[in-house]
Parts: structure tokens; C-alpha cells; sequence
């Protein structure tokens, strides 16, 4: 497969991509892939342990007993005493998952194992399928990127851009204006995540793929919308957000050698 190769003074060459790029698309694969990076990200949590369980229920079933429920025809859930009159007491339902205030029957523990399991084959191979789905227009647009007439396309002489300001013009002249503008804008969450620290969501704009630590990787990072990773460090999750494959995606020239002479994701 072939793509074209644009530096930042307008020349256009063509390039042959490596094998990686010609996988056959697997959605379903690819789902799985980002659901297991989800799943040994997410942050175990549980209840405190005695959540519910401040009360004294020291209600007795027996006959005669004094503080006891015998014989005044009400059920045997515990009970905390609110007042009492001689030997008569006022009770209220506590400690009980049905009770107000009581605890819960099976509240959220620690100990439970959130991660999923992958093997690695299946897992390299939804990667190649992700990094496939990148080259192929109508997914990408699909997906809701505004994609520019020669996509697909690899960048070269750019992993020494040190500006923002240079970076922008290029991705501008490689005709991602739409992209980035659709990108920047904002909106505000429904519901109570708004005081939750997600008030705003942003779409997912460009991803760029370098070959390793570069100037163009500060150079890009404050764009709103822009992700950029080293090809190393490539992630179903990254090319493929919210398990959606055919992210707009953008490698270097040094990337696309990299991944063909170490043979990555094989």
C-alpha cells in the first residue's frame, strides 16, 4: 500500500508502507483490545467496612426478657431503641440492608479483579488491524473526522519542529483546518459529572506518530484535540478511542521506518 510523503515545504513524494498496514479490519477484535487497556487501567474501590453498622440492635426474641420484641406481634429485624417508657420501648429498623440507614447486602469490595485477559497475538493483531483502519478514508470519516482530500498521508522532515505556532501551519497546509476547528471546541457535560472533574467533553482530534523523543512532540502536545505518541508506545486505545477504529492518524517518515525495520506489533 502506498501513501503519500509531504514535508512541511509543500513537496510531495510517494511512499510504500510496511505490512502492518495491510491487516484486515477487525472491529470486533479491536473492541476487545481497548476494553482490556480499560479494564487494568480502572482503580479498584469498596464501601468503608462498617458503613452501616454503627447502630446497637440489641433487640431480644425471647419470652420475659426485658428489652425484648417476644409477644408484641412485630418482626425479628434488629432494631435500635429511639426511647423507652418503663418496660415498654420504642424501636426503629437499623443495621438490616432494608433498613434505613442499614448496611448494604453486597456492597463493592477491593478485592474484586477488574482486568480482563487478552493473548498477546490476539492483541497484536487488533493493534495491525487498528493501525490498518487509520489508512482508510472511509473509516476515518466514519468515525466523524474531517478528513482532507490526500489523507492518507505520511509527514517528513518534521520531527524537529519545536514551535506550536509552526506546527499549526503545517497541519494547516496539509488541509486539517476543519479538523483542528472541530477539535478545539468544548461542551458542557450533562448531569452530575459536571462536579465530578469532567465538567466539558472534547472530541478526539489527531493522533501523531513519532519515532521516539523529538522536539515536534512539545511542539504539538497544546493543540486542544491533539494526542502524540511514540510508535513503540501505540495502544488499540489510542488509535481506536472509546473502541470507534479509524482514528485520523498521522506518522512521520521516522515512525513508518521504525516500524518496518524492527517489525513492530508482529
Amino acid at each position: 500500500m502506498k501513501a503519500a510523503l509531504i514535508n512541511p515545504d509543500g513537496e510531495k513524494k510517494s511512499m510504500e508502507l510496511p505490512a502492518q498496514f495491510t491487516e484486515e479490519l477487525n472491529p470486533d477484535l479491536i473492541k476487545r483490545a481497548v476494553l482490556f487497556e480499560q479494564s487494568i487501567a480502572r482503580q479498584p474501590y469498596g464501601t468503608y467496612e462498617r458503613a452501616g453498622k454503627g447502630y446497637a440492635v440489641t433487640v431480644y426474641k425471647r419470652r420475659r426478657h426485658y428489652r425484648g420484641s417476644y409477644g408484641i406481634g412485630i418482626s425479628r429485624a434488629p432494631r435500635k431503641v429511639i426511647s423507652r417508657r418503663g418496660s415498654r420501648f420504642n424501636w426503629v429498623g437499623a443495621f438490616a440492608p432494608g433498613t434505613v440507614g442499614g448496611r448494604r447486602a453486597h456492597p463493592p469490595k477491593t478485592e474484586k479483579v477488574w482486568a480482563k485477559k487478552i493473548n498477546r497475538k490476539e492483541y497484536m493483531k487488533a493493534l495491525r488491524s487498528a493501525v490498518s483502519a487509520t489508512t482508510k478514508k472511509a473509516v476515518v470519516s466514519g468515525r466523524g473526522h474531517a478528513v482532507p482530500q490526500e489523507y492518507p498521508f505520511v509527514i517528513s522532515k518534521s520531527e524537529g519542529i519545536g514551535k506550536t505556532r509552526n506546527m499549526m501551519g503545517f497541519l494547516k497546509k496539509l488541509g486539517l483546518g476543519n479538523e483542528l476547528q472541530r477539535a478545539s471546541k468544548t461542551k458542557l457535560r450533562a448531569g452530575k459529572g459536571k462536579m465530578r472533574g469532567r465538567k466539558t467533553k472534547k472530541k478526539k482530534g489527531p493522533l501523531v506518530v513519532v519515532s521516539g523523543p523529538c522536539p515536534l512532540m512539545k511542539a504539538a502536545r497544546n493543540i486542544p484535540g491533539i494526542d502524540v505518541v511514540e510508535v513503540n508506545n501505540l495502544s488499540a486505545a489510542l488509535l481506536a478511542p472509546g473502541t470507534a477504529a479509524g482514528r485520523l492518524t498521522i506518522f512521520t517518515e521516522e515512525a513508518v521506518s521504525k516500524m518496518k525495520k524492527e517489525a513492530l506489533f508482529e
